[in-house]
């Protein structure tokens, strides 16, 4: 009896030191998204990286000094935006539906060796269709690097730049608008809302040759 005793005695403190080494491994989604922030800001901090408000954007006509390396914070989205190039032509209108050809470069602000990039493959564009509905957009992947490593849906983040931005069929490059983005997970794709992982992205956007 007494050597069951110590059994069952051994077996408790071995649960209850997994438990406790369990709760200390556990981070909650308060800490995800602190760690989140600390890694925007170490990234901005490391890229020599400007901010500026949503009121200063706008009262330099909705640009940013790319020599300064400037980027604007969007309050709304939690997104920092650079416009690189404006782009040539015109904005989307309301209520058009259009197709646009994509370059892009994804890099997770937490591990930076993991990338995610078509420009290696200069045939093969992603593919994004989207609708315009007032100031709000709507949209989807259609084929590409995009598509194929998490679906469809595009993120949130991707959709802040259109209302600064003009999409043509150009052919020269300074004619192709131009963004770069610090994307939080609240408006990432799948894996960054899943994971807390902010993302940083450079990407083109030109309408597809015919529209």
């Amino acid at each position: 009896m007494q050597k069951m005793k110590k059994i069952f005695l051994a077996l408790a403190i071995g649960s209850a030191l997994t438990a406790t080494v369990s709760c200390s491994n556990y981070e909650t989604y308060a800490d995800q998204k602190k760690k989140e922030r600390n890694a925007i800001s170490d990234f901005i901090s490391y890229k020599n990286i400007r901010t500026i408000s949503e009121e200063d954007f706008r009262a330099n006509g909705n640009t940013t000094n790319v020599a300064n390396n400037e980027y604007v914070y969007m309050n709304n989205s939690g997104v920092y935006m650079q416009i690189v190039r404006k782009g040539a032509g015109k904005p989307l209108q309301d209520e058009e539906t259009t197709e646009l050809y994509i370059r892009f470069y994804q890099m997770s602000i937490f591990d930076t060796t993991n990338v995610v990039t078509n420009r290696f493959s200069p045939y093969l564009p992603d593919v994004m269709s989207i609708t315009k509905s007032g100031t709000s957009y709507t949209a989807s992947f259609t084929q590409g690097a995009m598509y194929n490593s998490y679906g469809a849906s595009v993120p949130a983040g991707w959709l802040v730049p259109f209302n600064y931005i003009n999409v043509d069929n150009a052919t020269a490059t300074e004619d192709i608008s131009m963004v770069r983005l610090i994307v939080p997970h609240t408006q990432g794709h799948s894996v960054a809302t899943s994971n807390v992982y902010p993302y940083f992205y450079e990407i083109t956007f030109q309408r597809s040759p015919g529209l």
